[in-house]
């Protein structure tokens, strides 16, 4: 039985969906236009580059071009989280996420995952008085719960972090990828830094891994040249 257990504990940790920084913020953008401004969506491509790249309710404030959000569009759509919309009268496509059905998201969860994946590590009070404005919580006692049923869930969506040197309050993160590093500035002060992309070091090590491979083939092929010229002058010799 507890064999089973762990088995069902690592196939739902498996299950929970891993996100790029990219893939974070344009699905944080969809869920919080869709909260807000529900006339606005769906949401063309335009308006979710500009979305993702608004100057506030966005930490870190990002410059992503149209490209990278439709590489962003397209990788979640392969994980079920976006879909596009073409609708009667409308000359370009648009696009709404799926979130409440493939994460199983009730309206209050998407508020707080919308501000975990737009704004990063936020302490309980801080969701409550920026999430407000997609959900009407019952104070801070209603955010709470709300966010430990959504850690506690399997897989979990959100954890807690240590916090920032000097700070007291814990944060919460989104659990769609690595937690954010702490970055000290120059004046004292530290702010959160989305985790490096875990795929660009894949992409190094495969890289390096490449380079070692042809300097071995490149090695073979001088030890091959040796080789042959030894043979044509072994076969000289019984001409």
């Amino acid at each position: 039985m507890e064999e089973e257990n762990e088995l069902s504990a690592e196939d739902a940790e498996e299950s929970l969906k891993t996100l790029t920084f990219e893939e974070g913020r344009v699905l944080g953008s969809l869920i919080e236009k869709e909260l807000t401004t529900p006339e606005y969506y769906p949401m063309s491509l335009n308006g979710l580059v500009n979305a993702c790249n608004q100057k506030n309710n966005r930490l870190p404030r990002s410059e992503l071009s149209e490209e990278e959000v439709g590489r962003a569009i397209e990788e979640l759509r392969i994980k079920r989280l976006v879909h596009r919309v073409d609708l009667v009268g409308s000359r370009v496509p648009k696009f709404q996420h799926n979130a409440e059905k493939e994460l199983d998201l009730i309206k209050a969860e998407r508020a707080l995952l919308s501000e975990l994946l737009n704004r990063g590590p936020q302490t309980t009070g801080e969701l409550n008085g920026r999430a407000s404005r997609m959900f009407e919580f019952e104070g801070l006692s209603d955010v709470d719960e709300t966010l430990r049923e959504m850690e506690e869930r399997e897989p979990s969506l959100v954890g807690q972090m240590n916090p920032v040197p000097g700070k007291k309050e814990l944060r919460w993160h989104h659990r769609f990828g690595p937690p954010p590093q702490i970055e000290e500035l120059q004046d004292g002060s530290a702010v959160y830094v989305p985790a490096p992309d875990e795929r660009l070091d894949q992409v190094e090590e495969m890289v390096s891994e490449f380079k070692e491979l042809k300097e071995e083939v490149e090695a073979l092929r001088y030890q091959l040249r040796e080789l042959s010229d030894q043979f044509k002058e072994f076969r000289k010799e019984f001409e």
